[in-house]
């Protein structure tokens, strides 16, 4: 045999000696492999450049290979990365993350790839499943992938609680292709802004109903409700973990890390996260952010001239207190539990939308190099189309004539929700959040319309109002 042939096989043993243990899901908690060492997630959000000027940081050699040294000096086990171009080859930096012991969490929608609250019947569509299952084929076949967000943040607001549905679509689809393609299982979640109103009926029907495939396999929480000094209960952290009690699949904070606060976070909340107070519900969670914007949650700031990293005081409040604070022994209270009951007597359906026309062949072809990475933009792919049937299929329509509320089941507290009557349409930023604070998600209301072909009808602001002083009146 040739030394070069020798020497590519030294190579592949080596790496193949060396690559970390897959993730697994048991029950309400993450584990290494098959084996029943539990894992906690000890980690940052890590994406360059902002919404201004998105950078793919696992399509840069030279951006991850800087970083790296930070996330083992910081004591991290995971990143999560919302925006990724598919277009480029993520090899090199997987690995290299996969060498220091680092799993990835990857968002698969970009800001103009995703599903929008403008219209989200139109949004789903065939373009848009080709550009997410490209990136599954990026990053399926690394051991050290620990999950995909099929949504970031959709459902920011009481109204935008109506399209749902397509989280469990996309969720659906994503798992389908997975298993088409003979890849492993890797959970697909949803990553949930920490609306109140919401918080809890949302979480309750992503894990509901007997399709595993449109079940959401984790949760991952934006919060930032502990601030500063705080404690577990006044924090609501103690509310949140009884809220959350019998939840099914594990749950983690995929945002978290107040900066209202006078100097440096002092991230006191580690303690609490990584406690048995907070273990049998919470499998730990991401910091927000590991760069330094104008929202000022960094942890380093990059000079964009030398490339040098400075780190901030964040960084060294971060660190201290994860090199102090240990993963509580054994399984952490962890539990089996049944998935949710779905919730009744919404004014709107939660039937889950059909696949657009053509998806069968999709899956069986897969992108094909049809996919244009951060280039893309399918959020109005639908009016390309020859006739709207993807659209009529997958609409979102009213159900109901009355205000109508639901509750939560799960927890030891109830959550109840009141809906008014209004029509089901609603305008808003793209669900992708890629560096922008979730603190204050905000939704702007305006009315669309486009031809009859869409089920989506216009909304109009005395509808909203409607809503609103349904809420404060209950």
């Amino acid at each position: 045999m040739k030394l070069a042939s020798l020497l590519s096989l030294a190579s592949t043993f080596i790496a193949s000696a060396n690559a970390l243990t897959p993730i697994t899901v048991k029950d309400n908690a993450f584990y290494v492999g098959n084996t029943d060492e539990r894992f906690y997630i000890r980690g940052v959000d890590y994406q360059p450049g902002g919404s201004s000027n998105l950078t793919d940081p696992l399509g840069d050699p030279d951006i991850c290979k800087r970083d790296i040294p930070y996330f083992q000096d910081l004591g991290l086990n995971a990143i999560r990365v919302y925006t990724v171009d598919n277009t480029l080859n993520h090899t090199e930096c997987m690995t290299a993350l996969n060498d220091a012991g680092i799993y990835v969490i990857i968002d698969v929608n970009t800001p103009k790839t995703s599903i929008s609250r403008h219209d989200p019947a139109c949004s789903y569509n065939l373009d848009y499943l080709t550009e997410i299952f490209a990136t599954i084929d990026d990053f399926a076949t690394f051991n050290n992938t620990l999950g995909f967000f099929s949504a970031n943040e959709l459902v920011n607001n009481v109204y935008s609680f109506q399209f749902s549905p397509y989280v469990k679509a996309v969720t659906r689809d994503m798992k389908q292709y997975m298993r088409a393609k003979k890849y492993r299982a890797i959970p697909v979640g949803y990553s949930a802004a920490d609306v109140s109103e919401v918080r809890l009926p949302l979480a309750h029907y992503l894990n509901c109903g007997d399709n595993d495939d449109e079940r959401i396999d984790i949760l991952g929480v934006n919060d930032y409700s502990w601030c500063g000094h705080s404690s577990f209960v006044v924090s609501g952290y103690k509310e949140k973990v009884a809220d959350y009690s019998g939840y099914s699949i594990p749950i983690f904070l995929s945002e978290f890390g107040c900066n209202k606060v006078s100097g440096d976070r002092p991230f006191t909340e580690i303690q609490a996260i990584y406690s048995t107070q907070m273990s049998s519900v919470f499998s730990g969670g991401l910091v927000y952010e590991y760069f330094e914007y104008v929202n000022k949650y960094g942890l380093v700031e990059v000079d964009t001239n030398t490339d040098d990293v400075t780190k901030l005081g964040d960084y060294n409040n971060l660190k201290n207190m994860l090199s102090s604070t240990e993963n509580p022994q054994g399984d952490g209270g962890a539990a089996h539990y049944n998935f949710s009951e779905c919730p009744t007597g919404l004014n709107f359906s939660i039937s889950v939308p059909s696949q657009p026309s053509g998806f069968a062949q999709l899956v069986k072809t897969g992108p094909n190099g049809n996919n244009y990475g951060l280039e893309a933009n399918t959020q109005d792919a639908c009016y390309d189309d020859d006739d709207n049937s993807d659209i009529a299929s997958s609409s979102v329509s009213s159900s109901s004539a009355s205000s109508t509320s639901i509750k939560s089941s799960f927890g030891s507290s109830s959550t109840a929700l009141k809906f008014s009557t209004t029509s089901s349409s609603s305008s808003s930023s793209s669900s992708s959040s890629s560096s922008s604070s979730s603190v204050s998600s905000v939704s702007s209301i305006s009315s669309h319309s486009h031809n009859a072909g869409s089920a989506i009808v216009s909304n109009t602001l005395f509808s909203i109002a409607a809503l609103t002083l349904n809420l404060l009146s209950f």
